[in-house]
């Protein structure tokens, strides 16, 4: 028996009675940012939708794609990331790692300028990234950048950066989305003033801010690259009900949305002048299991689970194809050092086996637990409960309100259903949720060999050996899987065809707006 033998009928019956419920120099000089043609057309006004309220622009804190996006208009990094995930200068114009890979210098651009005409110089570079590590501040950031030891200016235009340990991933983790400079001064004075209005670097200026309803940029005449942005102004629209934003797409009143589920995308297939975007990325769900408890604590529990899920029924079932199998590594071929093995199929009488040799012969029962948030949580556990009952695992889901989930479960239970976006480097995955030191180790499975591996990736600036490094350590988890990850989710969204230069971003919460130009046939907008 496998599961496409299962109904959809009685799928979803099931579902609806759970409730409502890479390659960056390490140094040297790098070019501005030329690749790119110029566009024909120069100018004009582009709406993008969103469908939360952009409740925050002080960059520093802001948490959500929405908040990260307005941040990206106005703010400037060090680095930014492109779409093939590896690093390229921004307000650094180039940096030279020491031999050990524990200090870095930046060089910073010259004749920098910030939307209030002040300078931008080291030392707010300095205090940007001490306010970001600073505990007191709060900011989302301060995992992300936790790499870094210490910050000092050498001068107005370097920056040096100090490591608590060797890392040839620095450019690309200063991409993190709240790892933006701001003015020292506005920092000694009191980071409230940021939570009203802006003072950036970035491509754009704030024009006005309405949490709820509009947010406003305009061009940044002060912006150290000439050439860009292409557009006049960018207004970013609150379309809470997703279902309202895809209709204001289709009919003009919106030239872009930055994400959409899979319901509103099929939707946009089909409509005149609308051109759907879906990029593979690594964004996934998994089945979460304790390994320093019983009955996960034996590796032949957890690789008969791995043996009793249809993966690529999953892509269909739950990303409505819009997706990928996953491999039980938190890696697929969106990220730079991916290695593809041989993908699981379902083999019950194998995972019956293992159960067997485990000291279950009769099978066992588990609670799964699922957050209602997002939807897709529930609807896995639902299959995997109907998927393993032919290997004898016995599952009864349960789903709670994502609040509950996080204060009850999330990094201490023992069977669950997680939820994570895709990073910007192999190291930042594996760290925060699989290494024995993870910051979100919720499946304690602490390998040391994992760990080493890691270490040692982390700290080679040779590609090729990384990605041998890297490989083992995939190849690892496919043998002892920590947790079951059997899909990865590919990002969706849309724009109107005359929108030109905006390409859709594996990371999710990257946009690089100033590379958007308007076609000859793009509404005019005051």
């Amino acid at each position: 028996m496998t599961f496409l033998s299962l109904s959809r009928r009685r799928f979803m019956a099931s579902a609806a009675a759970l409730g409502a419920l890479g390659a960056m120099p390490l140094a040297g000089s790098l070019p501005a940012l030329a690749a790119a043609p110029a566009p024909a057309t120069k100018g004009g006004t582009l709406r993008v939708s969103v469908d939360q309220a952009v409740s925050v622009i002080n960059p520093l804190m802001v948490r959500v794609n929405p908040e990260y996006l307005v941040a990206e208009l106005l703010y400037s990094g060090l680095t930014r990331l492109k779409p093939d995930m590896t690093a390229e200068a921004d307000l650094a114009q180039s940096w030279q790692a020491s031999d050990d890979l524990k200090t870095w210098t930046f060089t910073l651009r010259p004749n920098l300028v910030f939307t209030d005409g002040s300078p931008c110089t080291s030392k707010d570079v300095v205090a940007s990234f001490q306010a970001i590590l600073d505990p007191k501040t709060a900011s989302p950031g301060r995992a992300g950048i936790s790499a870094i030891e210490a910050v000092a200016a050498d001068g107005d235009d370097k920056v040096v950066i100090t490591l608590h340990g060797a890392s040839a991933d620095l450019p690309v983790i200063l991409t993190y989305p709240n790892a933006k400079v701001v003015p020292a001064a506005i920092i000694s004075g009191g980071l409230d003033r940021l939570s009203r209005e802006a003072v950036g670097t970035g491509p754009f200026k704030l024009v006005s801010y309405e949490p709820d309803r509009q947010i406003v940029v305009t061009r940044n005449e002060h912006y150290y690259e000439p050439g860009r942005p292409h557009l006049d102004r960018v207004e970013v629209v609150v379309y809470p009900d997703q279902s309202a934003g895809t209709s204001a797409l289709i009919s003009g009143d919106i030239d872009l949305v930055y994400s959409t589920d899979a319901a509103e995308y099929q939707r946009y297939q089909n409509a005149s002048g609308v051109v759907p975007l879906r990029v593979p990325s690594g964004q996934f769900l998994n089945i979460n299991m304790g390994c320093d408890q019983k009955p996960f604590s034996d590796v032949r529990v957890r690789q008969a689970l791995a043996l009793a899920v249809d993966r690529e029924a999953l892509v269909g079932f739950i990303a409505q194809g819009f997706g990928t199998p996953g491999n039980d590594s938190p890696l697929n071929q969106a990220y730079p050092f991916y290695k593809e093995q041989p993908l699981k199929k379902p083999d019950y009488d194998k995972a019956k086996q293992l159960l067997a040799e485990a000291g279950f012969p009769n099978g066992v029962d588990l609670t799964l637990i699922a957050s209602d948030k997002p939807g897709t949580r529930t609807q896995l556990g639902i299959a995997v409960r109907e998927m393993a009952t032919p290997a004898g695992f016995r599952i009864n889901v349960q789903t709670m309100p994502h609040a509950t989930y996080l204060d009850q479960v999330w990094k201490k239970g023992s069977f669950y259903v997680g939820f994570y976006n895709m990073q910007a480097t192999a190291d930042a995955i594996f760290s925060l949720l699989y290494t024995s030191d993870a910051a979100w180790n919720e499946t304690r499975w602490n390998n040391k060999e994992f760990d080493g591996l890691i270490a040692e990736a982390r700290t080679t600036s040779d590609g090729d050996k990384r990605k041998e490094l890297y490989g083992q350590a995939q190849e690892l988890m496919n043998k002892e899987v920590p947790s079951v990850i059997p899909v990865f989710f590919d990002l969706l969204a849309a724009r109107r065809d005359y929108v030109e230069g905006y390409e859709l971003h594996p990371r999710g919460a990257v946009f690089r707006l100033d590379y958007v130009s308007l076609g000859a046939n793009a509404p005019k907008r005051g």
